[in-house]
């Protein structure tokens, strides 16, 4: 959590240098927040050690601010660059496709200097006159504007998960039971507060709760709640219930609310009445200790907190007819990831030692393609090179590393390397990183002509979209999933928490028309890799067992589906 904070604040520092018009300064502060919060180890470690600067592309300047940082959770420097500007501004930044140079110019040609007089100034066509900008820009900002609104108040699945597992551990000494409810229990792609149940002493359990680390404020406390409030927006609350309770608390705490009001309307169909506090025929309890005893005397199995969203999964338990969902302990490796021939932070040995100690078979390193020249893509001399280090790497550890490039389809459809040296490599995933505005036709045509080559072994991020910062780009994803079944594409479950992509929705209509799923962290540092976890979330609120995930096969049996053998 630390690691992530350091780098929050330099990425801030960074957009307010550009807002001044900085050309240079802004791109030391990137490269240091990018390193940092890929960084395994906790950076307090190294400023405990006085080795700052042994961390790739820290200076004397960046190691005070650090240290500062560290030291008092704030920055100095930071706070007097947000009074140099109008505290609006910042708002404005957040809006997707609005970046420091945008704001800028807004902010001197039109005044612009808050989300209310970006709306007012979009709405009213008054952008579309600057240099650079259309009508079509105006358009996105109102879109990026309604994003916003959908995600305000709720954070990333590796802004909570963290910091809930912390909570969980500072409880456990004095608690009797302890488990996540809420959406974070269901793994939703995005989480609100962080919800707790506990059974214990309540005056235990929630001075433990009010004194952990980081906390703003207190909002509330209370023998059966208290709530609070960490310095970075996250609101946290601990419900204490009975023992006799508990598993009908976990159960109704858990949701969905549309899977809640169904149960319950099983329950009085039966006869019973279902709350927070067990199961009742009358004024007597029949379940409440165990949340699998309130299923089991309904009718129906217990349902993993995954699907309970009211999408079919009452009837499945019913019927005897859930599935087997896949885990974090079946998965075998990774198959996306990138070192420091492209955009990683890490080179090769270092990503697959990590891999190895994390128990993995294999990896795949897919590192970028030339047209993607931001991110360091390679040409084809350069996979050739990239080549005799992998082997190595390979040679001298216990895991496999697979030689693998996530390609670019360009806007005709083909791909960004020859076939030659495409056909040389292990594994190829294809990807969409440009021309995002075409129209679904075409876009969907562009796909399914990459699928066509016979060279696509995975399709990473099949829909483009990056939470609260960009929408899916227009595509008619049936027809992909149906090309991808016909030419043998796996389609990706990306396991960043900005992708996570395929969506459950979008994962499960591709399982159900016969697609492999591929599972990748799209991992760009060491701890990168540990957000397979989050891919897991998605597949299995997909309803996806062993059998629909490609990671799950065993190193032969995966270089077999890959024509390998």
């Amino acid at each position: 959590m630390l690691n992530k904070k350091v780098a929050e604040l330099l990425y801030d520092v960074a957009e307010l240098l550009e807002l001044q018009g900085d050309r240079f300064r802004p791109r030391a502060y990137q490269r240091a927040a990018r390193t940092i919060e890929s960084m395994k180890q906790d950076i307090s470690r190294y400023h405990q050690e006085g080795s700052l600067r042994e961390i790739e592309g820290i200076g004397e300047a960046l190691e005070d601010k650090i240290s500062e940082i560290i030291e008092t959770g704030s920055l100095t420097y930071l706070d007097d660059l947000k009074e140099e500007i109008p505290e609006g501004l910042l708002d404005v930044l957040k809006v997707p496709g609005i970046g420091p140079k945008k704001a800028k110019q807004m902010y001197d040609e039109l005044e612009i200097s808050s989300l209310e007089e970006l709306k007012s100034a979009a709405e009213e066509g008054k952008i579309r006159g600057l240099d650079g900008f259309g009508a079509k820009t105006e358009e996105k900002i109102l879109n990026g504007i309604k994003m916003l609104d959908k995600v305000s108040g709720r954070h990333l699945m590796n802004e909570i998960v963290p910091l809930a597992d912390e909570l969980i551990g500072s409880l456990e000494p004095v608690a009797e039971r302890l488990e996540k409810a809420g959406s974070l229990r269901r793994w939703r792609e995005t989480i609100g507060d962080i919800d707790i149940l506990a059974v214990g002493d309540p005056e235990d359990l929630m001075e433990a709760f009010v004194s952990h680390e980081g906390i703003k404020e207190v909002l509330l406390r209370g023998d059966t709640k208290t709530s609070i409030l960490f310095e970075n927006g996250i609101q946290a609350d601990l419900r204490v219930v009975e023992k006799g309770s508990f598993g009908a608390a976990l159960q109704y705490f858990t949701g969905s609310k549309e899977h809640n009001v169904k149960l319950r309307q099983i329950a009085i169909d039966k006869g019973y009445k279902l709350n927070e506090y067990g199961l009742f025929e009358g004024e007597d309890i029949i379940a409440g200790e165990e949340e699998e005893d309130i299923y089991h005397n309904l009718g129906m199995g217990w349902i993993p907190p995954e699907l309970r969203e009211d999408r079919g999964e009452i009837q499945a338990a019913v019927d005897d007819g859930l599935p087997d969902l896949v885990s974090l302990d079946d998965i075998k490796g990774d198959l996306q990831m990138h070192s420091h021939w492209s955009d990683g932070q890490n080179t090769i040995m270092e990503m697959a030692e990590e891999a190895q100690e994390m128990g993995y078979e294999y990896i795949a390193i897919t590192d970028h393609t030339q047209s993607l020249s931001v991110a360091g893509g390679l040409n084809e001399d350069k996979v050739v090179s990239r080549q005799e280090e992998i082997d190595r790497v390979d040679s001298e550890l216990d895991i496999t590393v697979l030689s693998g490039m996530e390609v670019d389809i360009l806007k005709d459809g083909s791909l960004d390397l020859n076939t030659e040296t495409l056909e040389s490599l292990d594994v190829v995933l294809a990807a969409v990183h440009s021309n995002f505005s075409l129209s679904s036709d075409v876009q969907t045509d562009r796909i399914i002509d990459a699928f066509s080559t016979g060279l696509v072994d995975i399709f990473a991020h099949p829909t483009g979209k990056k939470i609260g910062e960009r929408e899916p780009y227009d595509v008619n994803l049936t027809e992909v999933i149906e090309a991808a079944v016909e030419y043998d594409v796996a389609l990706e479950i990306n396991a960043f928490p900005q992708r996570l992509d395929l969506d459950s929705l979008d994962a499960r209509e591709a399982m159900r028309k016969g697609a492999m799923i591929s599972l990748g962290t799209d991992a760009h540092g060491l701890q990168h890799l540990h957000f397979m976890k989050y891919g897991v979330g998605v597949a299995r609120r997909a309803w996806l067992e062993r059998k629909d995930v490609l990671n799950t096969k065993g190193i032969h049996e995966l270089k077999k589906y890959l024509g390998m053998n």
